[in-house]
């Protein structure tokens, strides 16, 4: 007798997926390897997803959605359980940020989450050596869908200039990252500015921080360190926040100089080598 691993729909958004994917596909009938032929995948992928040994991706559920005829509920399902994914001590955040109408950002190691190329993420994130990299760089993936709303939060992000010359995952995915934030420079919601090394000392030395602002709930602001993360909606501390990032903001470059000095370490540093040996 083949044995099957029953699961606990209400253990987890995981669970509840996994469990909810088998029950509407022996509803319709089908074998694992009859819904992989109608879905373009591997039996084996639907069954490791239905056991919770791999985590869907938003491709699969769409197409889940469509083989099946289940109306958008995978879709709409796998929101809830990209975010379970993130660390436990990170999730309040990422809902809150979900939420924000406006979000400042001072970033001195990493490009801002929202702002990161897959590539990118995948190299920061892999050097946690986490149990599921692939879980992880999908949860990061699904945080960056706030920015193609219709109307995304307006998002400020000064970003040290260290960030630029730091080259995560090689010369190519560096290229591809700073072409990403030329893109985003030149959106009608999203700013960056870099404050360059020549600014010395400066209020954002002791780290990165985030201020999150909403249409009704109070003010938020939220740092992290190695191991956890810390928010807090506290009047003086936002106060005492805010005067730091207006500091940042005015000792930075302007805009459109930020996006060339984006564009010269692009060039200077990251040089696209396949180009250049095509005109040579």
């Amino acid at each position: 007798m083949v044995h099957i691993n029953m699961l606990d729909p209400t253990a987890s958004p995981l669970d509840y997926y996994g469990w909810e994917l088998r029950r509407r596909r022996e509803a319709a009938g089908l074998t694992l390897q009859q819904l992989g032929a109608i879905i373009f995948c591997t039996g084996s992928l639907i069954g490791q997803i239905e056991t919770t040994k791999k985590v869907p991706t938003r491709d699969f559920s769409e197409r889940v959605d469509a083989g099946l005829g289940t109306d958008g509920q995978f879709s709409r399902l796998i929101g809830l359980v990209l975010r379970s994914q993130l660390p436990t001590w990170f999730q309040p955040y990422a809902e809150m940020e979900a939420k924000a109408a406006y979000i400042s950002t001072y970033q001195a190691q990493l490009v801002y989450g929202l702002f990161q190329t897959e590539e990118y993420a995948r190299a920061v994130l892999a050097t946690g050596s986490p149990d599921d990299l692939e879980g992880l760089l999908s949860a990061r993936m699904e945080r960056q869908r706030i920015l193609e709303r219709l109307q995304p939060p307006l998002t400020w992000v000064v970003l040290d200039e260290a960030v630029l010359h730091r080259p995560i995952g090689g010369p190519g995915v560096m290229r591809r990252q700073l072409e990403r934030l030329l893109e985003f420079n030149e959106h009608r919601w999203m700013r960056i500015q870099v404050l360059p090394n020549s600014a010395g000392e400066h209020p954002g030395l002791a780290g990165a921080f985030n201020i999150l602002r909403f249409a009704d709930h109070p003010d938020i602001f939220y740092t992290e360190d190695m191991m956890s993360g810390h928010m807090t909606a506290d009047p003086e501390t936002i106060k005492q926040a805010s005067l730091h990032y207006a500091h940042l903001q005015a000792a930075a470059l302007s805009v459109s100089d930020s996006a060339a000095l984006i564009a010269r370490v692009m060039e200077e540093r990251y040089e696209d080598r396949s180009q250049r040996d095509a005109v040579a």
